[in-house]
């Protein structure tokens, strides 16, 4: 009797690439919610109530003062909302894209028991991060060096947020990752739907830019250098490497050559 698999394995063999042309694939993997324009975002922004206890800002897990980037919008300093934001979330840019706004943020707006529609602080967010990054327009300054070093292992969000905010400080700080590139996950795991334009390396380019920062890829920890070593060279020491694996699902067929999980499925298609 013929194996199911090893027939849908031999059929997917067949399958090339480059079977689409450009403008089919710019149609299927453009962005989940385009970016608003700047009339929508004024009109979007006028919705907000501004509270003064504001459950937005309480739900957002970086807690960014939601009400303040908003009217901020909402009066045309666009800018002035951008640092708002990743004065508290350096990756503000991305998390606009990604976050869960409508169980976080958005679920517990205000708006929601007027309207049944919350404000859309997600593509307020990106309304107001992504001229800034597009830029590369500074926003934050290096302060004075203060002579200490700090190793983060870790390229990823957790490591790159890290070492931004220790630059600011002016600690001198370097980062191992064990990985070709930098951004963890939103480079290897975010659906190009999601992140599409490059979103991710544009995000770490603009975190680097403060200065003060060294990237070392291709290093793992265990294997290219030790907690040990690193304790001896560096002041100190951030541990950022991140998820180890996915969940297993722990069903028969799961460990099939062929077979894999999400985040390395979109992984192979992000980096093709």
């Amino acid at each position: 009797m013929t194996d199911p698999l090893n027939s849908l394995f031999e059929a997917a063999s067949d399958i090339q690439s480059h079977r689409l042309d450009s403008a089919r694939i710019a149609k299927n993997f453009t962005d989940l919610h385009a970016a608003l324009t700047p009339a929508e975002a004024s009109i979007e922004a006028a919705r907000c109530y501004f509270c003064y206890d504001a459950p937005c800002t309480t739900a957002c897990p970086t807690g960014i003062d939601i009400p303040a980037f908003i009217q901020k919008i909402r009066t045309g300093n666009t800018l002035g909302a951008a640092k708002t934001i990743l004065s508290e979330n350096i990756m503000g840019g991305m998390c606009a894209r990604v976050c869960p706004t409508e169980v976080l943020c958005e679920e517990v707006c205000v708006r929601n028991t007027h309207e049944s529609k919350p404000v859309e602080i997600g593509r307020l967010q990106r309304y107001a991060t992504d001229p800034v990054l597009q830029a590369q327009r500074p926003l934050f300054t290096r302060a004075k060096d203060s002579s200490y070093s700090v190793a983060v292992v870790g390229g990823g969000p957790a490591g790159l947020s890290c070492a931004h905010r220790l630059a600011q400080l002016g600690h001198q700080v370097c980062i191992f990752e064990a990985r070709e590139k930098i951004a963890g996950l939103n480079e290897y795991g975010i659906a190009a739907y999601k992140a599409n334009d490059d979103i991710a390396a544009l995000e770490a380019r603009y975190i680097l830019s403060i200065g003060g920062i060294e990237v070392k890829t291709g290093i793992q920890l265990g294997v290219d250098t030790s907690l040990a070593e690193l304790r001896e060279t560096y002041d100190a020491v951030f541990l950022a490497a991140g998820l180890d694996d996915t969940r297993s699902l722990n069903i028969e067929g799961e460990d099939t050559p062929g077979v894999m999980d999400a985040v390395e499925y979109i992984a192979s298609l992000r980096q093709s």
